[in-house]
């Protein structure tokens, strides 16, 4: 029988015995560590359904991969990183964490997990090894959707979140060039792996830096650059990028909440750049 709706599962209650090793340094990037089974899964044979009728069970490193789980239609969605860790990859699996594999279909992660390698040895029954690309960018986030709809046998769900996302979508995009300082498209700066917010709002992108350490002449090189905003990722923030530039720093945030849904970071993103852009 198949278990309905999103299971998050605490770090503690995963963890026997041995304390959590968890650090909020950066060690590489928001999406970004090895296998490259997502090429072998998009050619397989649809979904295995298991001893579930009404759909796979998936298992997800973090609600980054959960989302696009439940957005490609999955209805039984495990996770096992808590939300609460701000730098998944820094995570230090437990032997009870690579148990909640042994009942799934499929097992979701992204290639900037160092404990990628763990899964798929825990996953050597059954389940699936699935490597998730983690971005938000609009275009890509689609078609990462109905790859994972194919491959769950979901297609038709994930046809109909995506027709949600393009409406939702659109709407915070006409929002956004509605705030417009002067009417004018504002010039913005971005961490790597938040260039998808200056895109939803129409800004134009004048540099990026990450996800390695800013130097120097880089930040010097952005200032030449005037921007009005400066995109930075929470996940990985050094603080204030260009102190004394006169740029407003936003706070963006990739990963959702434990309700999985995806399209809460576009509009906390976009709530988030409105605020400021009406201030300039």
């Amino acid at each position: 029988m198949a278990r309905t709706g999103v299971r998050i599962t605490p770090l503690l209650a995963l963890t026997l015995g041995a304390g959590l090793v968890l650090t909020a340094t950066g060690c590489g990037g928001e999406s970004s560590p090895a296998g490259s089974s997502a090429a072998s899964s998009a050619s397989g044979d649809g979904a295995k359904q298991g001893d579930s009728p009404g759909g796979p069970v998936v298992v997800t490193t973090t609600t980054w991969e959960g989302a696009f789980a439940k957005a490609a239609g999955a209805e039984d969605v495990e996770v096992i990183v808590d939300q609460s860790v701000q730098h998944a990859p820094d995570y230090d699996p437990k032997p009870s964490d690579l148990a909640a594999v042994a009942e799934a279909d499929f097992v979701l992660y992204a290639e900037f997990e160092p404990y990628a390698g763990k899964f798929k040895e825990a996953a050597g029954s059954d389940a699936e090894l699935v490597e998730v690309a983690l971005d938000n960018d609009a275009g890509k986030v689609k078609a990462e959707v109905a790859r994972l709809g194919k491959l769950f046998g979901t297609e038709d769900a994930a046809a109909r979140w995506t027709e949600s996302f393009d409406t939702e979508y659109g709407e915070l995009r006409k929002g956004l060039k509605d705030a417009w300082p002067d009417g004018k498209a504002p010039t913005a700066v971005a961490q790597v792996f938040t260039a998808w917010t200056a895109k939803m709002a129409g800004a134009e992108l004048a540099g990026t830096y990450g996800p390695e350490a800013v130097t120097a002449e880089q930040l010097s090189a952005l200032s030449r650059k005037k921007p009005q905003l400066v995109l930075d990722n929470v996940h990985m923030s050094t603080g204030e990028v260009l102190p004394d530039s006169g740029a407003q720093q936003v706070a963006i945030v990739n990963y959702p909440d434990g309700k999985l849904d995806l399209l809460s970071v576009y509009r906390n993103a976009a709530a988030e750049v409105e605020k400021v852009m009406r201030a300039l």
